[in-house]
């Protein structure tokens, strides 16, 4: 704060010629005194030849407080003379002034820049004339001046009295402007005035405007006191915030909320049952204190509302030809499901709609049917979801949890679509053959309303309480077996087989995806590591058997981090990996060819099984011992298996004498017939004539063929009925080295299924009867010595139906 003389300060005269001192966010009055603070090593300079000399210094205001240093441009015009009454020096090597306002000087001329600014001045004298106007003026600003002093703690008492006796009215303008917290813009426009009556009138606008405010806060003091208690400083800030918003109508913090939730709702287009919802329910809102605990709730449930896409949705791409590209850059072969989808979406195209029938990719895993999901959503241009609702059992799940429990929300149908901002995704729904079912609800009941195409434009989800319109969503579903999907839900789906691949397709698919992608995750490049087509072969065959490619990608991903360990610990900038390198490298092979050891005793068939995985070999056993006849079977088999090993054994013994059995022989023994891998549960009845070939060759005492394998339900008359994943138990046989297949002769079409490859690598044996199956069986067995034989075998005539 300036000290002011009440009486006007005779000074030396001003010099026409001064150096001047920028002064930022800082106004000198004449006739006032004031503290400064002097740091720029040029202005220290000016003070320092200034009190050397006659002491008489020019005080401009900066324009900009950014400059630095001023020049010219970044100075105000107007200013003020001023002596240096004393001067002290800092340790930190800066000054404290302290000046006496002398003079309003206006800037003439600009003499010199260095080594600080000097200019030539001209005085600017206050223009006084008396009038009654300019007395009462002058009474109003001592009267506002005197009030503001006893509102506000940082002005002394005794100022009210030295306004009261300033009668020079230019000498009261500057005391107040001196002593008053205003900004500097508007105390340089009142030095820049030089008639007294303007620039009173200008203060007295300042004046009754800051009265006016420090009236305000005295007001919101005396409010906010009476609720305050001792102590309470942060609940005191609070209140007086509240107080100032009522004053200027901006309401409470809780008001402003609702204000923000409701200008959101006019911005976006919502459905009308929609709009309707969350306008009660904002309604509400605005009832409620803030304290309540529904007032949570419908805050979340506002946000929801206004966070779903109920109208936002991408533009669809439908150039088929673009499609087909996609697909063949994204995937290998799966020619019949490309040119599956691409149809779908031909249709689609024609129709200019993409909804149709949902999609569902069933086949092992591995097989691509997530990423064809993908391939699809990018083909169209649209976003991508992807929820797994495998072991799933809780309805709620789907349909999101009713209001009334704590913590409820959507289910995970909305909250995907929330998180993809679209309303038109491509939403893969992940593992639904998975979903399972207890007191909780059966999700898949649930699901039947999402994927019914004339359920779906309305779906209503617990939580919101609203229809949702999910006819815009193009559905795909995936599941490795048909079989645990409900029949109802499978009916509303359009089914796409994707069976396992080949040996060359999985050479393929290494070559084009798996090497590049593993190279590239660990930091290789291409002519770092090279995968010959024999070594790839070799990881094919010894170190994986599966459907899919996924063991595979892990087999090349080891390879690729036992190279990147030499690369990196430079043994090696290059490597060509062999056959030698590989088995080092990955250890002895994982998957020996054991079906040449497996059934070289008697009483041991391979059969063929479709699992979840895929298809697989089944070694199917059989041991006789004394006994009344009775048949024993293990290995976990569910009933329709067990009822296919009664009809084997009950053909067998009925057709004894036609195969060349001794008859009283299964009187003397009990069989127990065994299907390994017993912590596996196995069913089906495609495994009836395996079983019947398998107790054949215990009684006769003669090992099958090694390289047969076989499939086909049997009947008690010895008829071959047909049998279904042909496809997947052919591509297990010819994985484990089978080179005869025997299926029924029903079958016969499913052989188109196959890829040429495989039809040019494995023989097919197509039966209608058990001694067809029988025959290729033992075809060229007899020539192998058994190991064993009952004693029924050897008095037995050469069986039956053999060639």
């Amino acid at each position: 704060m300036s000290d002011f003389a009440t009486e006007p300060v005779e000074g030396p005269e001003v010099p026409h010629v001064l150096p001047v001192l920028p002064l930022k966010e800082t106004v000198v009055f004449p006739e006032s005194m004031s503290p400064l603070a002097i740091g720029q090593e040029r202005s220290v300079k000016l003070v320092e030849d200034v009190v050397s000399a006659d002491r008489v210094v020019a005080l401009v205001t900066v324009r900009n407080p950014d400059a630095d240093p001023p020049g010219w441009d970044d100075l105000y015009e107007m200013g003020t003379a001023a002596l240096v009454q004393k001067m002290i020096r800092v340790p930190d090597g800066t000054l404290r002034i302290l000046v006496q306002g002398l003079k309003r000087i206006r800037l003439a001329q600009h003499v010199e820049d260095e080594p600080y600014l000097v200019a030539e001045v001209e005085e600017i004298p206050d223009e006084v004339e008396e009038s009654r106007e300019l007395e009462a003026l002058t009474r109003n600003v001592q009267n506002l001046f005197g009030r503001i002093i006893g509102l506000v703690p940082y002005l002394p008492e005794e100022l009210q009295l030295a306004a009261a006796n300033v009668d020079d009215p230019s000498a009261l303008s500057y005391l107040v402007a001196s002593t008053i917290r205003i900004k500097t813009e508007e105390k340089q426009r009142l030095l820049e005035v030089a008639d007294v009556t303007d620039r009173l009138r200008d203060l007295s606008a300042i004046l009754n405007r800051e009265l006016e405010v420090y009236e305000l806060g005295t007001k919101i003091q005396s409010q906010v006191q009476s609720e305050m208690e001792k102590g309470q400083r942060e609940f005191f800030l609070r209140q007086q915030l509240k107080a100032i918003q009522e004053e200027l109508g901006e309401g409470d913090a809780e008001q402003a909320e609702v204000n923000e939730l409701r200008g959101r709702l006019e911005e976006i287009e919502l459905p009308e049952d929609a709009r309707k919802a969350a306008e009660r329910e904002l309604a509400r809102l605005e009832r409620l204190p803030s304290a309540a605990a529904e007032y949570g709730v419908i805050r979340t449930y506002l946000e929801w509302i206004l966070t779903l896409p109920w109208t936002q949705q991408t533009t669809d791409d439908l150039d088929l030809a673009r499609a087909q590209r996609i697909l063949d850059e994204d995937h290998y072969d799966l020619e019949k499901v490309k040119e599956r989808i691409v149809e779908y979406l031909a249709v689609s195209k024609l129709k200019n709609d993409v909804s149709g029938p949902i999609l569902c990719f069933v086949g092992p895993p591995g097989v691509g049917k997530t990423s064809l999901g993908q391939s699809i959503a990018r083909t169209l241009g649209r976003k991508f979801v992807r929820i797994s609702v495998g072991g799933v059992r809780d309805e709620a799940e789907i349909r999101g949890h009713r209001r009334t429990y704590i913590g409820a929300m959507p289910g995970t149908i909305l909250r995907a679509l929330r998180d993809a901002e679209s309303r038109n995704p491509v939403f893969l729904i992940d593992e639904i053959d998975k979903m399972g079912a207890d007191f909780r609800g059966d999700p898949a009941s649930a699901m039947l309303e999402v994927l019914d195409p004339e359920q779906h434009s309305s779906f209503r989800d617990h939580y919101l309480d609203l229809p949702f319109d999910l006819s815009k969503v193009l559905f795909i579903c995936t599941a490795n077996q048909l079989e645990t999907i409900p029949s109802p839900l499978l009916d509303r789906m359009d089914v796409i087989q994707l069976s396992g691949y080949t040996e060359e397709e999985k050479l393929g698919i290494a070559k084009r995806y798996l090497v590049p992608k593993q190279l590239e995750a660990h930091g290789l490049e291409r002519s770092q590591v090279r995968f010959g087509v024999r070594v790839l072969r070799l990881v094919v065959r010894e170190y994986t058997r599966e459907a899919g490619v996924r063991s595979l990608e892990r087999q090349i991903a080891a390879l690729c981090r036992k190279a990147a360990t030499q690369v990196a610990k430079g043994k090696a900038k290059r490597i060509r990996l062999d056959e030698a390198r590989v088995r080092e490298w990955l250890g002895p092979r994982r998957f020996p060819a054991d079906v040449r050891k497996r059934t070289a005793d008697p009483g041991v068939a391979t059969g063929l099984a479709v699992t979840a995985v895929g298809g697989d070999v089944l070694f199917i056993e059989a041991t006789g011992y004394p006994g009344k006849g009775r048949l024993t079977v293990t290995g976990q088999l569910g009933e329709v298996m067990q009822e296919s090993a009664q009809a084997a054994l009950s053909w067998v013994r009925s057709h004894a004498v036609q195969l060349g059995l001794d008859p009283t022989w299964f009187a003397d023994h009990d069989i127990h017939v065994h299907v390994p891998a017993g912590a596996v549960p196995k069913d089906g009845p495609s495994a009836g004539i395996t079983m019947a070939t398998a107790i054949v060759s215990l009684v006769r005492g003669l090992p099958v063929a090694d390289d047969v394998a076989m499939t086909g339900e049997i009947t008690l008359t010895g008829q071959v009925l047909p049998v279904g994943g042909v496809r997947e138990k052919v591509l297990a046989a010819q994985r484990a080295g089978i080179e005869r297949v025997v299926l029924p002769s029903e079958n016969e079409p499913d052989l188109e299924e196959l890829p040429a490859e495989t039809r040019d690598a494995v023989e097919f044996v197509l039966a209608d009867s058990l001694d067809r199956v029988l025959a290729t069986a033992f075809d060229g067995a007899r020539k192998r010595r058994p190991r064993r034989a009952p004693a029924a075998e050897r008095q037995a005539a050469t069986p039956a139906g053999t060639s």
